[in-house]
Parts: structure tokens; sequence; C-alpha cells
């Protein structure tokens, strides 16, 4: 095996850089879908969920069972009201110590109407874990923000 000298870390001579995201550039990542984190104040206390989404329309999609812990926490119980929620997505690169996060926040909105479910339904997003996900939940933005940590330098 051949000896090319010492190891030289990747980001070695590198300095990080965060860059701050605008809200096109936050809604261009998070486009393809994926995972995010919904995170909201539940039953017992501060509750981060991992759940498997759509980027519909300019709101988050994703699916739950009807009666579950997160569909019974996310139910306010007055009309027209909604919970406040964060939704989180990233990528990271460990070995290159890069990625970008996106924090989504906003209204948790049941999607309760058939034209809304319609509408919902053509997004595409099928939960990973098996059973019954046949509750609906957008979340309605007010708030898009991200940011981005690459090195520059050689």
């Amino acid at each position: 095996m051949a000896d090319n000298g010492p190891h030289v870390p990747p980001d070695r001579g590198r300095q990080p850089v965060t860059q701050h995201l605008d809200e096109a550039e936050c809604l261009r990542l998070i486009a393809p879908g994926g995972i995010g984190r919904l995170a909201f104040t539940g039953r017992y206390g501060v509750t981060v969920l991992p759940v498997n989404y759509a980027l519909h329309e300019g709101t988050i999609v994703f699916r739950t069972s009807h009666s579950s812990p997160t569909d019974e926490d996310l139910r306010t119980g007055i009309s027209g009201a909604e919970y406040k929620v964060g939704f989180e997505i990233d990528h990271i690169d460990p070995d290159r110590k890069e990625g970008w996060s996106v924090l989504v926040q906003g209204s948790a909105h049941h999607v309760d109407s058939e034209e809304e479910r319609a509408s919902v339904r053509r997004a595409g997003v099928e939960p990973w874990p098996g059973g019954e996900k046949e509750t609906f939940i957008r979340i309605i933005p007010t708030r898009i923000t991200g940011r981005r940590i690459t090195h520059t330098g050689a």
C-alpha cells in the first residue's frame, strides 16, 4: 500500500460560512418531499416526531391515523382555532461538515372537507409506517427560514 503522506482533514484551512436562505430557496430545497420533524406542544409537553411529507400548493402535508396521539394533540376543539407548530427539514453531509436546514412555522390544519382532501391526495404523500393513515394534516406556513453551512478557502 502506498503512503501518500499525512492525512489532511477535508476541512483543514477552510472556514465555515453560514448563509441565510430566502424563502424561495427554502421552498426549492424542500420541494422534493421526504422526512421532516414536526414539533409542537402536546399533552405531555414538547413533542418532536419524524414524519414523511410532501410540499403541496405551498403547504406541508403529512398523514397520521385518526385518533392517534398526533391527531388528538393537534385538535384544539375550538372551531377555526389551530395549533402552532414547527416543521424542520434538513440535509447534512457529516464528512464535509456542510448542510442546510429549513424551518417552517405555521398552523396545523386538519383536512376535513372532501374538496380539500381530494387536493392533498394529489400531493402523493405516502406514510412509511403501516396501518391506516387517512387523517391528512396540512401546515400552513406563516414563516419559512433557512440556513446553509459551507466552507470557503483552500
